[in-house]
């Protein structure tokens, strides 16, 4: 499934999205923790890549004012090309794990947060969005992080708005 889900939680509520990669572990656990490799999917990022260590991440889209998100964020779990897990200020608790496959990568993705009404449509297509530029990444592809929201943003929006 390459759409997202959203489901509640108690007082959170969890984004989850699973999506297989035409690569092998090695080059999506780069894409996922190497700072080069992510500033073509997801921001800037800066990090102390070790389970306690820190990871701060600043997209490189703004707003009308000139305001861009950073989020600064704790490693809470690391397996080596296996679980990223991060506790952020902005985005809550986000896990990456990889599971091999003979021909790629499954990757499951999950976002756990306290996310207000207005956000949640939101959230769903900013995340469907990196995960599609990370599979753009991968296959050698750019992605325009700076000029968003875009035409190819805003369709993914409307189907979860939808």
């Amino acid at each position: 499934m390459s759409d997202g889900i959203l489901r509640d939680m108690e007082a959170l509520q969890v984004i989850y999205f699973n999506r297989r990669l035409d690569h092998p572990v090695d080059r999506v656990w780069a894409a996922l923790t190497d700072p080069a490799v992510l500033l073509g999917w997801w921001g800037e990022v800066k990090t102390n890549l070790s389970e306690g260590g820190w990871f701060t991440v600043r997209w490189l889209n703004t707003d009308a004012g000139g305001n861009g998100a950073v989020m600064t964020a704790t490693i809470s779990e690391l397996k080596e090309q296996h679980v990223l897990e991060m506790v952020g200020d902005i985005h809550g608790v986000l896990r990456f794990e990889l599971d091999p496959r003979e021909s790629g990568t499954e990757l499951h993705f999950s976002s756990t947060l306290d996310l207000p009404d207005e956000y949640r449509t939101v959230s769903l297509a900013g995340w469907h969005f990196h995960l599609d530029a990370l599979a753009d990444t991968l296959a050698g592809r750019t992605v325009d992080l700076v000029n968003l929201p875009d035409a190819r943003w805003e369709g993914i929006h409307r189907r979860y708005a939808g």
